[in-house]
């Protein structure tokens, strides 16, 4: 387990257009700005005894770059992809280079919207996937990913 301070470090990736949240359709993604989620995570990841590094691009090969670091680095990854969910082979390919465990995580229900947002690149590379339940999402899947870093006793 990779740890900062002694604490496991868990990367949460945010993908494109997700900067925008509180002003971008907010009957959909709700109005929480991607800070307070932000704020929200690293407060979260104290409590757990978790060091929470957080990290948005609108651009591909940036996060691609960061999920590949994330290996050396992180003990989980929490990523939200975003739009590249239904496009990125990249994302998919960088994400099965780790051996941490990663959880998706949407704020809509992608099964409820456009068909095309039906198809999820990542989820048979991670270790689960959670939609729909707004920003609650980000606080289960962190639960979650403790859960999963957990050493064994």
């Amino acid at each position: 387990m990779k740890n900062c301070n002694d604490h496991p470090k868990v990367l949460v990736i945010h993908g494109p257009n997700l900067n925008m949240l509180g002003k971008r359709e907010p009957d959909v993604y709700g109005k929480t700005t991607l800070d307070e989620i932000n704020k929200n995570l690293e407060n979260q990841g104290k409590s757990l005894g978790l060091a929470v590094e957080t990290f948005q691009s609108n651009h591909e090969g940036a996060i691609v770059d960061k999920i590949q670091d994330a290996g050396e680095l992180q003990s989980g990854l929490i990523i939200n992809p975003a739009a590249y969910t239904h496009t990125s082979i990249a994302i998919r390919d960088a994400i099965l280079l780790l051996d941490i465990p990663v959880i998706e995580i949407h704020l809509s229900n992608i099964y409820k919207r456009e068909p095309f947002r039906h198809k999820s690149m990542i989820a048979d590379v991670a270790a689960g996937q959670i939609s729909g339940f707004g920003t609650y999402g980000y606080k289960m899947a962190l639960d979650a990913i403790t859960e999963m870093i957990k050493p064994a006793n």
